[in-house]
């Protein structure tokens, strides 16, 4: 296996775009591109332009009659119907929906290939992580399941057991029920409480039909950095070490961060970067260092968004990124010239995340860890682990 990372890019990735009134705005993604070169992190990386998959890949999660409608939309956006999710005001139609909906689902299975193979020991695909999209219908900003169409491949190409670790603060919906009833995936999720939030799913007690394949962590409403973590390390390392997957892919959505305007968790930059450090850490103790890592959601498109997933292609090429660094002035330059916002400053939101381990104790009056203490009671004794 080779040591080096490979970074999936196209910059037709950026057509993926629901208009000017929409949260998920592409120059997040140009954006991250660009603090990425700025950074000199070419210099560790390859950076690959994969092909868009075809419908023999797209029905290994997605229905044909699915795709139909997803590629008849592309054609005549303006003849969406909202029928299969696509025309809502979530997912309006756009032309080319279609094709740049594949490009990036391509560059995740491309990742996810290479890993397998050993041509890398990690892969990100940012624009990636669309993890919301449902077998038979679009979802959340999501088109195609990106993530499970990576996990769906490594498992033809003879992977017999794939985790999948979900940190976006939405629930990962999509690639749960993808593989609900298949004991060779585990997903894991941590997001905010489906009181809270969509998709309204994801309580603890979603266990899967497959003996506690399917793990969720349904955090309050508000919980900052010190509950996220101790959430992260009280639930995901105790089950990497009991399924010994092969391969580790992580889904990193930035919209946990406490300036994001969708959602109601107070999550730094650094302690985002803590958990991107800790998946990689993972990968290595029980993956064989196998990691593909994607994007996901995030709607602070200028302030958090390039800032948390160039430190995740940072860690993934071996070549982290000082908290403290300061941010290239011609990068501030071009976000100011794009947006008329100006740029971060520093790679970091100056905290130094701190967090306590399960192992410290329990309080049965703190909301997080009645959290954490539902989730490992529903799952961890269907995994012949203690909660």
């Amino acid at each position: 296996m080779s040591g080096r990372a490979q970074l999936m890019w196209d910059e037709a990735v950026t057509g993926y775009d629901f208009g000017p009134q929409h949260p998920m705005d592409p120059v997040r993604l140009t954006l991250t591109r660009s603090l990425i070169r700025a950074f000199g992190l070419e210099r560790d990386l390859d950076v690959v332009r994969a092909k868009a998959v075809g419908d023999s890949t797209l029905r290994l999660v997605h229905r044909q009659d699915y795709v139909d409608a997803v590629r008849a939309a592309s054609a005549a956006p303006g003849e969406a119907d909202g029928s299969y999710g696509i025309g809502t005001p979530d997912d309006p139609a756009f032309a080319g929906m279609h094709e740049v909906s594949a490009l990036i689902a391509g560059q995740s299975v491309g990742a996810a290939e290479a890993v397998w193979r050993g041509d890398v020991a990690h892969a990100v695909n940012f624009a990636g992580g669309l993890h919301h999209a449902m077998p038979g219908g679009a979802s959340g900003f999501c088109i195609y399941n990106d993530a499970a169409l990576a996990i769906a491949r490594l498992l033809e190409l003879g992977a017999e057991r794939v985790a999948y670790v979900d940190v976006d603060v939405h629930h990962g919906d999509g690639v749960q029920a993808a593989f609900w009833e298949d004991p060779r995936v585990l997903t894991i999720s941590l997001h905010e409480h489906p009181q809270t939030l969509f998709p309204q799913t994801g309580w603890p007690q979603e266990t899967g039909e497959a003996e506690g394949g399917a793990v969720n962590v349904a955090l309050p409403a508000g919980t900052g950095d010190a509950g996220w973590l101790r959430a992260f390390h009280a639930v995901v390392p105790e089950l990497l070490a009991e399924f010994r997957p092969q391969v580790l892919v992580t889904q990193h959505g930035a919209d946990t961060h406490f300036e994001d305007p969708l959602a109601h968790l107070a999550v730094s930059l650094d302690a985002q970067r803590l958990v991107q450090e800790a998946c990689h850490s993972l990968a290595h103790e029980y993956a064989d260092g196998r990691w593909v890592a994607l994007g996901g959601g995030g709607y602070a498109v200028v302030e958090v968004v390039p800032r948390s997933w160039t430190h995740l292609t940072a860690i993934a090429a071996g070549r982290p990124i000082p908290p403290t660094a300061e941010v290239p002035e011609e990068w501030r330059a071009e976000v100011y010239a794009r947006t008329r916002q100006p740029g971060p400053r520093r790679m970091t939101d100056g905290v130094v995340p701190e967090w306590k381990d399960w192992d410290s104790g329990y309080d049965p009056a703190d909301r997080l860890d009645q959290a954490v203490l539902a989730t490992r009671r529903a799952v961890f004794p269907l995994r012949g682990l203690l909660p």
